[in-house]
């Protein structure tokens, strides 16, 4: 236990922010984020708005896959089932506090149908139904012109809210996090629950759940609902920041990113979900730049450098994960822990 924190009863030992110091850098981090338009540049808040999309869809994953153990290859379609849900109905006039649930539950429903082969299978198994469910999404998104556009693709108006158009990086920068930071607290607080700890027995051992109790048909599919509708909600705002969206954006990599960015970050922690996501998006950002910079010096060298940034990058993922398995967020615990227990050794 950490010095100078001393719960006198459950309910504060269950708070999320126990201790006055946590409370006082998670505001500073929300003044720091909410206030980020004022000094940000555009290049800044275009980033931090493909991040926050990323946290949201990471966040559902790890739900389904951090905490209930079930593996998903299939959430990158989902997140296109939210994004053309959002592009029709925002073109039959709904507004967007109404596409955006639509979104989710849409999804949330695919997600329930998709994950029906958990109940028989597993593991490897259970990656290679969630995959064939992928195909099957991403065929409809080519085909189905009439509400997807087909292979060119399909544009979508602005969010609005009382006139108030969401157009530009400054803008949606407020919506993609206000929702963000709304799905990470119900992630947090959904931990905590019954359905939480559900999730975790399934994970540990499905088998030794039921005896218990839980009920794994309702349980597997829920885990796989809430993943989907966070996918889809994360899918609805990824529409609305860029305008227009084409197919080809939900290829199976988008699903291979998620996965990555759920594993790279921590496995069945809401902290790791978005360290996952920071590290996924930022890493191949910050080789693309070395490879630009280093230019200036070593003419033709980008050209060399920029094709191997997926090489890069996949030792990068393969490293930390051999070095590091329990993710980014057991880092951060133990730099916390050393902190926590100052001037003592850990």
């Amino acid at each position: 236990m950490r010095t100078g924190v001393f719960h006198e009863s459950f309910s504060a030992e269950e708070r999320l922010w126990d201790s006055p110091t946590r409370r006082g850098w998670m505001l500073a981090f929300v003044l720091s984020l909410f206030t980020m338009p004022l000094w940000g540049t555009d290049y800044m808040l275009a980033m931090a708005c493909i991040v926050g999309i990323h946290v949201i869809a990471t966040l559902g994953l790890n739900l389904t896959t951090g905490n209930a153990g079930l593996i998903s290859l299939s959430h990158g379609a989902f997140v296109g089932v939210g994004c053309y849900t959002v592009a029709w109905l925002a073109k039959q006039g709904l507004p967007f506090y109404l596409t955006l649930p639509a979104a989710g539950l849409l999804a949330a429903a695919l997600g329930l149908i998709v994950g029906l082969p958990s109940l028989r299978v597993k593991g490897i198994y259970l990656a290679v139904a969630t995959l064939a469910a992928h195909f099957i999404l991403t065929f409809v998104f080519r085909e189905w012109e009439s509400v997807t556009g087909g292979v060119p693709g399909t544009s979508i108006p602005r969010a609005s809210l009382f006139g108030f158009e969401f157009v530009g990086d400054h803008r949606n920068f407020y919506l993609i996090f206000v929702v963000a930071f709304v799905m990470a607290l119900a992630a947090k607080n959904l931990g905590r629950t019954h359905f939480g700890r559900a999730f975790v027995a399934v994970r540990e051992r499905d088998f030794s759940a039921e005896i218990l109790g839980v009920n794994l048909l309702h349980t597997k599919l829920l885990a796989f609902s809430i993943g989907a509708f966070y996918a889809g909600v994360a899918g609805g705002l990824l529409g609305y920041f860029y305008g227009a969206i084409t197919p080809e954006y939900f290829v199976l990599t988008l699903s291979v990113f998620y996965l990555a960015a759920t594993i790279v970050g921590g496995l069945g922690t809401v902290l790791g979900s978005i360290f996952g996501a920071l590290f996924m998006t930022f890493v191949p950002e910050v080789l693309r730049l070395l490879a630009h910079s280093s230019s200036e010096w070593f003419p033709g060298v980008a050209g060399l450098l920029l094709p191997m940034q997926q090489v890069v990058f996949g030792i990068l993922i393969i490293g930390f994960l051999v070095f590091e398995p329990h993710g980014l967020a057991a880092i951060w615990a133990r730099v916390r822990r050393v902190f926590h227990l100052w001037p003592f050794k850990t």
